[in-house]
């Protein structure tokens, strides 16, 4: 058995960088160690969407995309039209399609998770609506961005807080089951990632 090694990003330092087509700005929250935002196996992100238009290509990867500011969007994928997406509904789908979005109510911001299928299996899902969740995950890297007020992340006795709105921890190493709890005195919002590597 093993501990984790926790880390806090905070929002106040992620970089802002242009998307692929040019068409709109990227937050990195955090990729895998050793990653870049030019070469990753898996990737979070909040981009800033000012006007309708196409997404970037992302070719071999799996996307999940959710609103976290704004009215909503919806989207086109492969020629297909799909129901309005609310913030906090989650919506995977292809790196490899042709998506086109447009806004329901003016601009937003979107959180994202891109991940390469082949390398990695990945479960995304968001928690609110309480003070305080418990879940357990063998997941070798475990990650909670903060959508709320300020919340404590506890793994087995050992405690770690992201203050700030989209502050986000990573957990990352474990090799065993483990036992996680979220908890914020305003009530939490926040997704929670788990990431595993595929055997080779």
């Amino acid at each position: 058995m093993n501990h984790p090694d926790v880390r806090l990003y905070k929002a106040a330092d992620y970089r802002r960088m242009p998307w692929r087509n040019g068409a709109g700005t990227t937050q990195e929250v955090a990729c895998n160690p050793g990653g870049s935002a030019a070469a990753f196996d898996w990737r979070l992100s909040l981009a800033d969407v000012g006007q309708d238009g196409a997404f970037s290509s992302y070719a071999g990867y799996q996307r999940i995309i959710t609103v976290l500011e704004g009215q909503g969007m919806e989207l086109t994928v492969d020629g297909r039209r799909h129901a309005p997406l609310a913030p906090r509904e989650a919506y995977a789908f292809s790196g490899d399609a042709q998506v086109d979005c447009r806004l329901t109510g003016g601009p937003i911001r979107d959180f994202n998770l891109m991940y390469a299928p082949a390398r990695y299996q990945a479960r995304l899902q968001w928690v609110s609506g309480c003070s305080e969740w418990v879940f357990h995950s063998s997941a070798r890297s475990v990650l909670v961005l903060n959508a709320g007020g300020a919340l404590s992340l506890s793994v087995g006795d050992a405690q770690y807080q992201a203050p700030a709105r989209y502050d986000c921890l990573h957990a990352e190493g474990l090799d065993h089951l483990a036992r996680y709890r979220l908890s914020a005195d305003a009530g939490l919002d926040a997704c929670v990632i788990e990431l595993l590597p595929r055997a080779l």
